[in-house]
This record gives structure tokens, C-alpha cells and sequence, in this order.
């Protein structure tokens, strides 16, 4: 299956243990059993406790499914994106990061798959940017010939970077992540030069590897995924370049332009 799975009609089948969720998507796992899937699932924002019926009508009320169908088409059209199953599961309400900064909402991409973790309370608007950013996911895995085994930490910066920019470009910086606009350019061109430029062959078996991607020990917070879409919106706006043109552009290219430039 394809496009935005009816997922509401797993929930209201299987609303005891989300555990049973993880069994759904077996298939698009190969070789990973359901307790290894549900734990990786809910380390990335889905609900680990009992569903009740009454979240999900909830959740079907607020038409999460009918606009991320929507805007899911749109968005394939216009990046000529590949057509992947969409997964929207209920996030983990008891996660206080969670509510507190990204509004009960996350999102996990694979090159084939994405799931969102919604809340009934999220608005259209939430759901739009939360797609936006896992959707372009997919299209950059798709498009830049990089296996993710090799991904470094600057393939890392510059996905996630690309993912809000696109967000910004998209909907309106208001829309972005809270992390986007914490730092002034000059600052985030100091902390590439200072902190990342020197370690950006890092791969994902590395601690420093997450202290600097996620700004954790001392680390300014959100480093890696400020500075990345500061690399893109740099780059994207020296060459005049359209979302969809920046997808297949090499890492290494787009942090080559360091220039400060303002948000346009």
C-alpha cells in the first residue's frame, strides 16, 4: 500500500496496545520483529500506552487523515516525489519534551516509509509543516545517491536543514520549528567554523556524533540542525535555487557557501 494509509481504522481494531501497531508494519520491515519496531517507534514520539476509542474518533474529528492525504498529493506533484506509505499514529502524550516543544506532534522517515505522531489537538497547519519536513525526507534519501549507512554528520545537518528550510519556504517561518531562528546567522557561522566544519566526516556510531548534531554537553542546543539549515538557506539563496533542485545537491557543495546572507 501507498499514499497515506487508513491507519484509524487499525486504531479503533487495535486500541489496547499499540504494540499491536508495530505488528501492522511488519512487512515493511524486513528481517525486524514487532518489539524491535514498537521500540523504535515510540523512542521517536508514538503513544507506548493503551489507545482509547475515544482519541481516535477525536483524531478522525480533526480530519488528520483527510489533510495529510491532501497535502500529501500536493506535495508529490510538486517536488516529484517518489509515492511512499504514510503512517499517522498517535503521539506519546505522556512525552513532556513532546508537548512542550513541538506540540504533541513528531515524525520518523525512512527512504521508503514515513510515520507521523499526531495529537488530535494539532492544527492543520501543524500537520502540513510536520509532513513537509518528513515528506522532503524521503525525497532527498530518494534522490541523493548516498546509501544512509554512509551518511556523516554534515549529511545529517544538511538533510534535517533542508527539511525546515522547506518548511520555511513552504509555510511561513512561523510554521518552522521552534530551534529555527534561536541563533542570528553570524552566530551559526561561527559555531559551523568553531564546532563543525572539522567534524564533519562523523559518523552515526560516534557520541560526538549526537552531542553536536543535537546540541547536548555544553554544546549550543540544536547545533547541528541550526546550523544545517543555515548551510541550505545560504546556499539555496546564493544560487537562486528551487526546493526541488537542492535534493540531489552533494553535502559537501552546499557547505561550501558560508557566507552570511539574511533570511529572505
Amino acid at each position: 500500500m501507498k499514499g497515506v494509509i487508513r491507519t484509524d481504522e487499525w486504531l479503533l481494531e487495535d486500541y489496547k496496545h499499540p504494540i499491536q501497531l508495530a505488528e501492522r508494519v511488519k512487512d515493511y520491515f524486513p528481517n525486524a520483529e514487532a518489539e524491535e519496531i514498537f521500540a523504535h517507534l515510540t523512542k521517536f514520539g508514538m503513544t507506548r500506552s493503551a489507545i482509547p476509542k475515544k482519541r481516535v474518533q477525536q483524531m478522525q474529528a480533526a480530519k488528520l487523515w483527510n489533510i495529510t492525504s491532501e497535502d500529501y498529493k500536493e506535495l508529490q506533484h510538486q517536488w516529484n516525489g517518489p509515492e511512499v506509505p504514510i503512517f499517522i499514529f498517535p503521539s506519546d502524550e505522556t512525552n513532556y519534551r513532546l508537548r512542550k516543544e513541538f506540540n504533541g506532534k513528531a515524525g520518523l522517515t525512512f527512504k521508503d516509509k514515513a510515520f507521523l505522531f499526531l495529537s488530535e489537538s494539532n492544527t492543520q497547519m501543524e500537520i502540513k509543516a510536520l509532513l513537509t519536513h518528513e515528506y522532503n525526507h524521503v525525497c532527498r534519501l530518494e534522490k541523493f545517491n548516498k546509501p544512509e549507512k554512509q551518511y556523516t554528520l554534515l549529511d545529517t545537518m544538511i538533510l534535517e536543514g533542508l527539511a525546515e528550510y522547506a518548511v520555511f519556504k513552504r509555510l511561513g517561518e512561523e510554521h518552522t520549528a521552534s530551534y529555527i531562528g534561536k541563533y542570528q546567522d553570524e552566530v551559526l557561522h561561527r559555531f559551523w567554523t568553531k564546532y563543525l566544519s572539522s567534524e564533519k566526516d562523523l559518523r552515526a556510531n560516534t557520541k560526538k556524533y549526537y552531542r553536536l548534531l543535537y546540541g547536548s554537553h555544553f554544546y549550543p542546543k540544536m547545533l547541528g540542525y541550526c546550523v544545517g539549515e543555515y548551510l541550505v538557506r545560504t546556499f539555496a539563496n546564493k544560487h537562486g535555487l528551487a526546493l526541488k533542485e537542492l535534493f540531489a545537491v552533494k553535502s559537501e557543495e552546499i557547505a561550501e557557501t558560508t557566507l552570511v546572507t539574511p533570511r529572505d
